[in-house]
């Protein structure tokens, strides 16, 4: 009697190939990598820094032109309230999420951990130069927020609301603008990171943005400056300053 051969195939397990793989870390999207710009840019951020250096600020302003506006259209509004109050503008124009970023990583936050108050606002070049996805502009502001709370951990930060842009309620940019402050709000813990939406301070009873108000339906001018500061310094002494 012939006993049958039975074959049994036997297939390797690779050692590796039984683990898990490693996640693959994403690429950071441009909104939250640090970008410094050309040589004007460069000229201001230097001399920002060389006033931190030297000074210990309490008020903190940090955005892009129209935050830099501050020295502009907004100057007699910036005398009459903040000049007093001890404030440092670190605005620069045309600045997205990501300069900022790199602004504050190099130098712009020196010597100023016990700053009292850091009002800021930033994102709208994100949407008006590349109509960036909401969710990445809002991250870089998260960045930046987290930025600003390890550089001045005694400060309150009060988070803006990206301005109204577009003259109408239905301008495209308007609600990428929209879109990135609902995300943004939920940065507010009511302890030490306040969000602030002005947006009605500069609309009228039918959302739409005037030339007195924003003559380019983005920059504020002189009245602009006006509501403005009227409109945020409620917080402002809310938070006791």
């Amino acid at each position: 009697m012939k006993i049958p051969i039975i074959l049994v195939a036997l297939f390797s397990i690779s050692p590796l190939s039984a683990q898990t793989a490693a996640p693959v870390e994403k690429a950071p999207h441009s909104a939250l990598k640090p970008e410094p710009r050309g040589a004007g840019w460069m000229k201001r951020h230097e001399s920002m820094n060389k006033k931190a250096e030297v000074n210990q600020f309490d008020i903190l302003f940090i955005g892009d032109s129209i935050t830099q506006g501050w020295e502009g259209a907004g100057k007699d509004t910036w005398k009459k309230y903040y000049s007093k109050k001890n404030a440092l503008n670190l605005g620069i124009s045309g600045d997205r999420t990501q300069h900022v970023i790199w602004r504050l990583q190099n130098g712009n936050l020196k010597n100023q951990e016990d700053a009292k108050l850091a009002i800021i606002m930033i994102g709208t070049n994100n949407t008006g130069h590349t109509q960036q996805d909401p969710a990445e502009t809002a991250e870089g502001v998260t960045k930046i927020v987290s930025l600003v709370k390890e550089g001045c951990p005694k400060a309150q930060v009060l988070l803006l609301g990206i301005f109204p842009r577009g003259k109408t309620p239905e301008d495209k940019l308007r609600l990428i603008n929209i879109a990135i402050n609902e995300r943004i709000a939920k940065l507010d813990d009511g302890k030490t990171v306040h969000y602030l939406d002005l947006s009605d301070t500069f609309l009228d009873r039918k959302g739409i943005l005037t030339k007195e108000v924003m003559p380019d339906a983005l920059h504020p001018k002189q009245e602009g400056y006006k509501m403005w500061a009227k409109a945020m310094n409620r917080k402002i002494k809310e938070l006791g300053f």
